[in-house]
């Protein structure tokens, strides 16, 4: 894993520093008397131009980690780690403070364009908002900027004007695109940006991130539970489960050659183009996810895991760095115990 960052200052990065360096992040929600740990532990290191798939089946965490990186989630949450963003550590940041990071230095994409924008508001008067917000410049600068955006993320400048409920809904997603850039952040957050579009429009708006991302230099972290969309559009795959990290690596050797058995049948789940006979293997996973609220021993893939020896059922099973810039949080990976081993020496 990359060097960590030890910058304090909130200035914008310098060469060779991570830019986003997450270390034990743990979120846990109450619910009545029950606490429900959603997240467990989760590390990330993001470099500057760099992105980062997150994937797992509904309630893994995936989305409950990238909104706290932003501290996005509802008060009843409890988030304990650390999140340093250009060196510094957002959670120990001030509300001034986050609120000139959000959309200054760091931008969402959310799932569900329709809900996420305002209907009352002309998508125009949505984009010029953050524009005006976070840079000195007058309204008739912002609104020139905002024709272009929308005209750089394919929907024409004309409609400016519009409501959300006038656009169709790949358009009112190219919004959300538009307005996540208005101030050329650092950081790009895209939670299941293609969540309810048709496949020629969900490849559209694909392509058009990842062209935006690379054009501008921007990182981002994409939230999905398709793989195959993770691996066309970033550099690198994190699996969670259960609100863990069960495996990390580069996209290809995540998708083609997976160490984690959860992530090979995500995998799994994904019939293979010209090749009629993938359509019609058995798919899915026997079980559930286990409950959140309950604190688990041992690995908690366990109780669905087709490869599962006793061994897995007790003491703690931790991401562990193996070899080609790949980590596993399972005993059955090929160089799980050397890796163990290493992280005992160095300890």
């Amino acid at each position: 894993m990359t060097a960590r960052a030890t910058d304090p200052s909130p200035s914008r990065r310098t060469p060779g520093e991570l830019l986003l360096d997450v270390r034990g992040l743990t979120v846990t929600y109450r619910s009545g008397r029950d606490s429900v740990f959603a997240a467990r532990g989760v590390d990330i290191a993001l470099a500057p131009g760099e992105t980062l798939g997150m994937a797992g089946e509904s309630g893994s965490g995936k989305t409950t980690v990238a909104m706290s990186l932003l501290r996005l989630l509802p008060a009843d949450a409890l988030v304990t780690g650390e999140i340093r963003f250009h060196g510094e550590d957002l959670l120990q940041a001030n509300w001034a403070r986050m609120r000139s990071v959000r959309w200054a230095e760091a931008s969402v994409v959310f799932q569900g364009a329709m809900s996420a924008l305002n209907p009352v508001r002309s998508v125009g008067d949505q984009i010029v908002e953050p524009i005006l917000l976070h840079e000195k410049v007058g309204e008739k600068a912002a609104r020139a900027r905002a024709r272009d955006l929308l005209d750089s993320v394919g929907v024409p400048s004309r409609r400016v004007g519009s409501y959300p409920h006038e656009l169709s809904g790949g358009q009112r997603q190219r919004v959300m695109m538009a307005m996540a850039l208005a101030c050329d952040p650092d950081l790009l957050i895209a939670d299941e940006p293609t969540t309810a579009l048709d496949v020629i429009v969900q490849a559209q708006i694909l392509t058009l991130l990842t062209d935006l991302v690379r054009e501008r230099g921007i990182s981002l972290i994409m939230i999905s539970h398709d793989l195959s969309v993770l691996a066309s559009t970033c550099d690198r795959i994190a699996v969670m489960y259960a609100g863990r990290l069960v495996e990390t690596g580069p996209s290809r050797q995540v998708i083609g050659s997976p160490l984690h058995p959860y992530s090979r049948a995500l995998a799994g789940a994904f019939p293979t183009l010209g090749d009629p006979a993938s359509r019609l293997a058995p798919g899915g996973l026997p079980g559930d996810p286990p409950d959140l609220r309950e604190r688990i021993d041992g690995c908690p893939f366990a109780p669905r895991c087709p490869e599962v020896e006793e061994r897995c059922r007790s003491g703690e099973v931790p991401l562990l760095e193996l070899e080609g810039g790949r980590a596993a949080a399972c005993l059955h990976a090929p160089g799980y115990d050397q890796g163990r081993d290493r992280a005992v020496s160095r300890g």
